[in-house]
């Protein structure tokens, strides 16, 4: 059904052999939200992605991604890890990591990594929202930590999904790669289910209407309610906040 929630997990709890990492989380987000997560390292954020994916299961509660459980839908889900593990020596060019996103569609030779015209248009499309169209042709090795990471972006746009799950985007980008990556996510938005986990809170603040602060407990709040002393008590300190402005933004596309 249209109003039925894309995420939904209903009291639960999980924990790595006796240390627990999540407890008691219930949360709803609906189709075309855009939603980001946000608290301290060790605090879940990477654990709740990885229940999204079907990578783990809770130790109670549920977890359901459009209405089934996620191993269920990962054909409709796109994912960009916070750390990307690769073999500087394997001989894999750009189109070939962003064409990973395909894999599992169109049947048998789908299943099997036979790429057709269709999936090759969507890994050019993919490459060129981030800027990359000119790159499918080189070693993914030879590239940047930052241009690494829009390729991986580009390798969870390329699957076509219904919900994106970024973690940690940002990271290792330039201002002008995040401005333009700022813009690409709030075109996106409209398309499609959008859940992002940012340190960067400026970032936060401008992309999504609604903020998950996680820390062993998740708690959900209007992006215009996150304050400092909501921050300073999630983070148990001070944390610097950068602000992106719009005008910002504008100007840096003017000097491309």
């Amino acid at each position: 059904m249209p109003n039925d929630p894309v995420i939904e997990l209903e009291q639960v709890s999980f924990a790595y052999q006796t240390a627990p990492v999540l407890e008691d989380v219930s949360l709803s987000i609906s189709a075309g939200q855009s939603v980001c997560m946000v608290g301290p390292n060790g605090g879940g954020k990477t654990t709740l992605l990885r229940l999204l994916l079907g990578q783990l299961r809770p130790a109670s509660g549920r977890v359901r991604v459009f209405g089934r459980p996620p191993q269920c839908v990962r054909l409709r889900v796109g994912y960009m890890p916070q750390h990307g593990q690769y073999d500087p020596l394997f001989p894999a060019t750009v189109m070939d990591v962003v064409l990973m996103g395909r894999l599992g569609r169109g049947g048998i030779l789908g299943r099997l990594g036979w790429h057709g015209r269709a999936d090759r248009r969507a890994a050019r499309e993919a490459l060129a929202m981030v800027h990359l169209e000119d790159a499918a042709a080189r070693p993914f090795a030879a590239l940047s930590g930052g241009q690494r990471q829009r390729v991986l972006i580009a390798r969870s746009l390329c699957s076509q999904p219904e919900l994106l799950l970024l973690d940690e985007p940002t990271a290792n980008v330039d201002s002008l790669v995040e401005a333009r990556l700022f813009d690409m996510l709030r075109q996106l938005s409209g398309r499609m289910t959008v859940l992002v986990v940012s340190h960067d809170l400026g970032f936060v603040v401008n992309l999504a209407e609604t903020v998950l602060c996680v820390n062993r407990r998740v708690v959900s709040h209007p992006t215009v309610d996150i304050t400092g002393d909501l921050i300073k008590e999630m983070y148990g300190g001070e944390v610097r906040m950068v602000r992106h402005s719009d005008v910002v933004c504008r100007r840096e596309h003017r000097d491309e």
